[in-house]
């Protein structure tokens, strides 16, 4: 299936380049009204600006139009490879007319440290639903470069480890950005035409891959990873049908099951970073949910909540998805799926992020609602996280008072103040902290939190601007620095705060 002599696909991948079938040179080639439609999966404006007919037009309207080209076009476009694309069913010929019947798409994530400025092909199948068409999709259908993964490539942690598992690695977008910063890859799926896009994928980028079929951790069931990453099938549904987003578990199993065996498949420091779903039930807190997933993982665990939907939004989304909206059996298939949450006690569904680690000695956990923007990639955040932990843990060079008192810190480099208040009045009503950058998070603060980071520029010690906040504010400065040292270790968490550098 989609088998390639490897000296066909060298050639294929030098040609693409070659001719500008790269992200920039297709955004570049396509301007940026017609970018944006392509974006929007509508290709009219994108058909006007390739009229040319050269061999990147020719190219952009085969693979990324999914219109057809004449034969002789495609044979100018694709030298010397269009007889063997066709064999191996990349292309199908008919008359005088070329079709695409996969999808070939440049593809790259802006502000990868891994891999910066790197040009990649992902094969997958074509988008369905372009220019507002409602094709039935196949239940092995393989979906290409989409948010879900870009999310996840830019959440991730990217630092030098020997050994990564990409669970369900569908056509591949994670195993590319993997193999930037890691010896061996282990990419699992369990969709035989998946892990044949995943190989045409890896070989296309000259990528090493240990590709296995199965079931979730089944074909790694005694092995251990530096680090793991899933962007599972998470949409909860009465039945499945679709095998890239549905896993035919009930409810939300298929990520409660990952978070709870994944660790069991991590080394000593080791991180799993997974997309998942998860029910609200009526009556419990969701964090409450989590929370019993986390205990038995028995990790660090930072979870986000990202999204929550009503069930009638989420069966909406997943639906017209699946190319059934206005379909016949919509109403009939949508009735179903309300009724299953409600006899769920479902009141809502929740989309997020979860990152665990293994550390022995360690299970600081993070539960937390972040619905506003955020600026990725994340992964560089993901990691100061994890370091921050480290430093207030048992075994951290924070973890009592004393320690903290005489730590010199710095303001984060992207924090901003914002003072709130009536004109003349002698102090603010308010005082938030603001990131500008990472999670965007912002905190109100009070007067003496607001002046202590404001003093933090590494000069001073925690317990020295302390003291001196309480002579200046009138307070005890024993319950000054018993009330601002919790704050600190907030502060620090979430980024607001850093370590100086060390002094000369």
């Amino acid at each position: 299936m989609f088998e390639l002599p490897e000296d066909v696909i060298a050639r294929l991948r030098d040609h693409l380049a070659a001719v500008g079938y790269t992200v920039d040179g297709v955004r570049a080639r396509l301007g940026p009204l017609a970018h944006a439609a392509l974006h929007r999966n509508e290709t009219t404006a994108g058909l006007r600006a390739t009229v040319a007919g050269g061999a990147l037009d020719t190219l952009v309207r085969l693979w990324l139009l999914q219109a057809p080209v004449s034969t002789t076009k495609a044979e100018q476009a694709l030298p010397d490879l269009l007889e063997p694309l066709v064999a191996a069913g990349i292309l199908h010929a008919r008359g005088t007319e070329v079709h695409a019947l996969v999808d070939v798409r440049p593809y790259g994530v802006a502000g990868d440290d891994a891999a910066p400025d790197q040009d990649w092909w992902v094969v997958a199948d074509l988008t369905p639903g372009m220019d507002g068409a409602r094709p039935a999709v196949s239940p092995d259908h393989v979906l290409g470069v989409n948010s879900a993964a870009t999310t996840l490539a830019q959440l991730t942690v990217r630092r030098p480890v020997e050994r990564a598992l990409d669970l369900g690695t569908g056509c591949g977008v994670q195993a590319l950005h993997l193999a930037a910063h890691t010896g061996t890859i282990v990419a699992t799926d369990v969709n035989p035409r998946a892990l044949a896009m995943a190989r045409l994928t890896a070989t296309l980028n000259d990528i090493d891959l240990d590709l296995r079929e199965g079931s979730l951790l089944d074909p790694v069931r005694d092995e251990k990873f530096d680090l793991v990453v899933s962007n599972p099938p998470f949409v909860i549904s009465p039945r499945g049908g679709l095998t890239y987003r549905d896993s035919g578990l009930a409810g939300d199993e298929v990520c409660r099951r990952i978070v709870v065996e994944a660790p069991r498949h991590l080394e000593e420091g080791g991180v799993c970073q997974i997309l998942a779903n998860w029910l609200h039930i009526r009556g419990e807190d969701w964090r409450d949910r989590l929370t019993g997933w986390l205990v038995r993982a028995d990790c660090d665990a930072w979870v986000v909540q990202r999204e929550v939907s009503d069930p009638a939004e989420y069966v909406e989304l997943w639906l017209k998805d699946a190319g059934l909206h206005g379909a016949h059996g919509y109403r009939e298939r949508y009735d179903e799926w309300l009724g299953w949450f409600e006899a769920q006690d479902t009141e809502a569904i929740g989309f997020g992020w979860i990152t665990l680690r293994k550390r022995a000695g360690s299970r600081q956990t993070r539960l937390e609602e972040w619905a506003s923007a955020i600026e990725q990639p994340l992964g560089a955040e993901v990691a100061r996280w994890l370091g921050a932990i480290d430093e207030f843990g048992p075994h951290g060079r924070y973890a009592d008072d004393a320690a903290l008192l005489g730590a010199r810190l710095r303001v984060g480099d992207d924090i901003d103040q914002e003072q709130l208040g009536r004109p003349g009045a002698s102090d603010p009503e308010h005082i938030v902290l603001r990131q500008r950058r990472g999670m965007c998070r912002a905190v109100q603060v009070d007067t003496a939190e607001g002046g202590l980071v404001g003093a933090c520029d590494g000069e001073l010690t925690v317990g020295q601007i302390s003291d001196a906040l309480a002579t200046l504010l009138e307070e005890d400065p024993g319950e000054m620095r018993a009330r601002l040292l919790p704050r600190v270790r907030e502060l620090f968490a979430e980024g607001y705060l850093r370590e100086a550098e060390p002094r000369s």
